[in-house]
C-alpha cells in the first residue's frame, strides 16, 4: 500500500513542478513498468527448471491494456488539478464502489447493512464531489473517477490468473503503444526534464511493476475481504505523504468525505455476504 500511495505522490510531485508533463509522465511510466515486469518474468522463468502443470495461466489482453492505459493517462491528467489526498480518495472510492457494484451484478447478495454502507460511501462520494469552495475542480475530478473505474474494471478481469506476474507483464507491454499514441497526440504539451523523467521511471518500475508483483503475490493469501479492507489505508497514507512532502492541506470537507466513504466501505465489506 505504500507503493501505491506512492504512485500518487509522486506523480503529483511531478506535475506540480512542472518537470514532465501528463502525457510523457503516462508513458514513462508504463514503459518503465513493462521492462521492469519483463526483467522479473525472465528471471523468474530461467528459475523454474520445469513449468507447473494445471489450470493454464491467464494471458494479457487488449481490453485489460486499455484499461490500464485508460487508468493510467486519466491518472496523470487529474493530478494536474487535484491534490494527492483528494485525487487518492476519489480514485480508491471509485475502484472499489465499481468493484462491489460489479459483484452485486454477478450474483452477489450483500446484507442490509452493506447496503448503508455503500449508500454512506457513496453520499461521502458525492460530498467530497458537491460544488462549493473546497470542492476539487470537476474535470480533475471526472478525469480521477475514471480513472478508478478503469483500474476497477482491470482488477476484476485479473481474477483467477495462475501467474498473475506474467498476466501483469502482458499488460504493461501491450500498454506502451497506446501511451506512444497519446504522447504523439498531446506532442504539442512535451515539457520532460531530467527530474520529471526519473520520478515517472520511479513510479513505473519500482510503485507501479514491482508494487503490483508484490501486492498480487500476496492478494491470495488475504482473501478479497481482507485485502479490500488492507486497501483501506491506501488514501490515509497518501493524504499523510501529500502533507509532509508536497505540503498540502488537509480541509474538513477532505476530512469528513474520507471518514464516510472509507467507514462506509468497511461497513459494507464487515458485513458482506455472497
Amino acid at each position: 500500500m505504500l507503493a501505491f500511495a506512492s504512485n500518487s505522490i509522486l506523480c503529483r510531485l511531478a506535475l506540480v513542478e512542472g518537470s514532465i508533463d501528463a502525457a510523457s509522465f503516462t508513458s514513462i511510466r508504463l514503459l518503465s513498468g513493462a521492462v521492469m515486469l519483463l526483467v522479473i518474468v525472465v528471471i523468474v522463468s530461467r528459475r523454474k527448471a520445469v513449468r507447473p502443470t494445471g489450470t493454464p495461466s491467464k494471458r494479457g489482453s487488449w481490453i485489460s491494456a486499455a484499461m490500464l492505459f485508460l487508468y493510467a493517462i486519466c491518472f496523470s491528467f487529474a493530478y494536474g488539478w487535484l491534490t494527492a489526498s483528494t485525487g487518492a480518495l476519489i480514485l480508491f472510492g471509485t475502484v472499489q464502489l465499481t468493484m462491489l457494484l460489479v459483484g452485486v451484478r454477478e450474483g452477489d447478495r450483500p446484507s442490509a447493512v452493506s447496503w448503508i454502507g455503500f449508500a454512506i460511501a457513496a453520499g461521502g462520494l458525492i460530498y467530497l464531489l458537491s460544488p462549493g469552495l473546497e470542492a476539487p475542480p470537476p474535470l480533475g475530478a471526472a478525469l480521477m473517477a475514471i480513472a478508478g473505474v478503469a483500474w476497477g474494471i482491470y482488477s476484476l478481469r485479473g481474477r483467477g490468473a495462475g501467474d498473475p506476474l506474467r498476466l501483469t507483464a502482458d499488460n504493461f507491454a501491450l500498454s506502451v503503444p497506446m501511451t506512444l499514441v497519446a504522447s504523439a497526440i498531446f506532442i504539442s504539451t512535451l515539457d520532460v526534464t531530467s527530474e520529471g523523467t526519473l520520478l515517472a521511471a520511479t513510479s513505473g518500475a519500482i510503485t507501479s511493476g514491482l508494487g503490483y508483483v508484490i501486492w498480487y503475490a500476496v492478494l491470495p493469501k488475504l482473501g478479497a475481504t481482507r485485502a479490500a479492507v488492507v486497501q483501506l489505508s491506501g488514501p490515509v497514507l497518501t493524504a499523510f505523504g501529500g502533507v509532509m512532502l508536497l505540503s498540502e492541506t488537509i480541509t474538513a470537507r477532505l476530512v469528513i468525505a474520507t471518514v464516510a466513504i472509507l467507514g462506509g466501505i468497511a461497513l459494507a465489506l464487515k458485513f458482506h455476504r455472497s
